[in-house]
């Protein structure tokens, strides 16, 4: 058994100094080495894995006081070919496990520079947006030392899309000009100061992103959310859900679907009480607001004429979507019903699109909704786009649900609701779907919602009533998971 290394870091720098015992450690098993004057103590971890965990701390070792730059200084992780780019004297580049370090001469780290990791130097974010509009070409397969310029755009966007987003840009623009001269680089500062200008709507320059070109025509779109559309639309794209022929309908289904939709937000009531307000219009006293919410979803859910409205076209979505909301919210003025929201709001630790963003990427997502054929899946996007999007100050779940359901009332197929003691599966799913982008999950929790609705008597509020509550419908679904009790398919 080779005695333990005296050298602990995982990373070594061979100098004069220790060359001697290095070599030692090395004899002894203890170290290895990973490319000219480095080694390493981790003898089971791939190279290239222990050289980009460490990149910063093995770069300030090589070339101590170097100036992370270029796209580097923008992405902070190597190019898809692995090369790291910086600015120093050294005349040659690096070759490591997994990453190669590129040099090129520059002038040195200005005042506005940061001091980054272990005494080397990172390019302000002005100065890295200053130098990446310069045009670069990859060579023999080698990666751009700058972005495309499509890719400065996004990335533009994606300051401006967040809060004092306006303000950011107008630092970086003022900033570039003022360091532009001792760079030499006026025309890359015309180039920034236009495409700047033009994402503010103060210039007008020709854009190529997709949400540049968005911005720019008045309908900017949340890029993030329209990738996580497209997944779940390839996804919906390979199901094949088996048909669930919607049962008689009596009052029973829509009373339960607003009862257990409002229930999901916070909304409860004993069931008898919910049925005195939907059947006898008998809102409480104490409670108006919440008695209105129960009695304005119940209002459209059991009208057939209205839930068999889809949207043809975006304005058709559009109108759809503030009129149920407008119902739905009318108890509550202060949430402004039918009005898209005017500040940014989240749930937990979901930020959802902000409001400059919301018609731009309800827009975008509606228009990979159309492509989806069968009545579910475009239900399931149809409840994800709104809930994701969140375009109101309040009644975004009820109203996605409604539109979900929409869709499935439509075409004479079972209508989906979210018993209680189910809530927490619905929305964890929808929670996997947003931070992680898993599919599967939420579909398959819709899918088994679904079937579990085309199984109650809804023949009468009695039957169905009773089905319930054999089912575990009402249980507390925090309690219900902690006693190991689930919804059940009836028998």
């Amino acid at each position: 058994m080779p005695k333990k290394s005296e050298i602990d870091s995982e990373i070594i720098l061979s100098t004069k100094a220790n060359a001697d015992k290095i070599y030692r450690e090395v004899l002894q098993g203890n170290l290895r080495k990973l490319a000219a004057k480095i080694y390493t103590s981790n003898l089971q971890d791939k190279p290239e894995v222990i050289v980009k965990r460490n990149l910063w701390q093995i770069l300030s070792l090589l070339e101590p006081e170097a100036l992370v730059a270029d796209r580097t200084a923008i992405e902070m992780k190597p190019a898809e070919d692995g090369s790291v780019f910086i600015i120093s004297n050294r005349k040659r580049d690096i070759k490591l496990p997994g990453v190669i370090i590129r040099t090129r001469k520059g002038h040195k780290p200005l005042p506005t520079d940061k001091a980054f990791l272990d005494g080397l130097y990172l390019c302000s974010v002005a100065r890295s947006y200053l130098e990446n509009m310069r045009v670069s070409r990859p060579r023999d397969g080698e990666a751009a030392r700058t972005l495309p310029r499509e890719i400065i755009e996004e990335k533009l966007d994606s300051i401006l899309r967040k809060s004092g987003g306006d303000e950011a840009l107008k630092k970086i623009r003022d900033e570039a000009r003022q360091i532009s001269k001792k760079l030499g680089l006026p025309k890359e500062q015309k180039k920034l100061d236009d495409l700047i200008g033009t994402l503010l709507g103060t210039r007008e320059t020709k854009l190529k992103s997709k949400a540049g070109i968005a911005r720019k025509s008045g309908l900017p779109f949340d890029p993030n959310r329209l990738a996580l559309f497209q997944k779940l639309h390839q996804e919906l794209r390979q199901t094949i859900p088996s048909m669930k022929l919607a049962t008689k309908t009596h009052e029973a289904l829509p009373f339960f679907e607003a009862y257990f939709s409002n229930f999901i937000e916070g909304t409860e009531f004993e069931v008898n009480e919910a049925e005195e307000i939907c059947f006898e219009g008998r809102v409480p006293a104490n409670r108006p607001a919440d008695g209105h919410d129960i009695l304005g979803t119940y209002r459209i859910v059991s009208n057939q004429k209205e839930m068999k409205k889809v949207p043809k076209t975006f304005a058709d979505f559009l109108e759809l979507l503030t009129s149920r909301h407008a119902v739905l919210m009318k108890g509550r003025p202060e949430k402004n019903p039918g009005i898209f929201k005017t500040e940014g709001n989240r749930a937990g630790s979901t930020l959802f699109v902000s409001p400059e963003l919301v018609e731009g990427t309800l827009k975008k997502g509606f228009e990979v909704y159309q492509s989806l054929e069968s009545p579910f899946n475009k239900a399931v996007f149809m409840m994800f786009l709104v809930a994701e999007v969140h375009p109101f100050a309040d009644g975004n779940g009820r109203v996605a649900r409604i539109m979900m359901n929409a869709e499935l009332v439509t075409s004479q197929e079972q209508r989906i609701i979210i018993p209680t003691v189910y809530r927490n599966n619905y929305l964890t799913s929808l929670k996997a779907l947003s931070h992680n982008q898993i599919t599967e999950a939420f579909i398959r929790t819709l899918s088994f919602a679904q079937d579990y609705t085309s199984r109650i008597d809804w023949s009468s509020l009695k039957s169905a009533k009773k089905d319930l509550e054999k089912t575990n419908a009402f249980l507390d679904p925090n309690e219900a998971d902690m006693n190991g009790i689930r919804l059940k398919l009836p028998s």
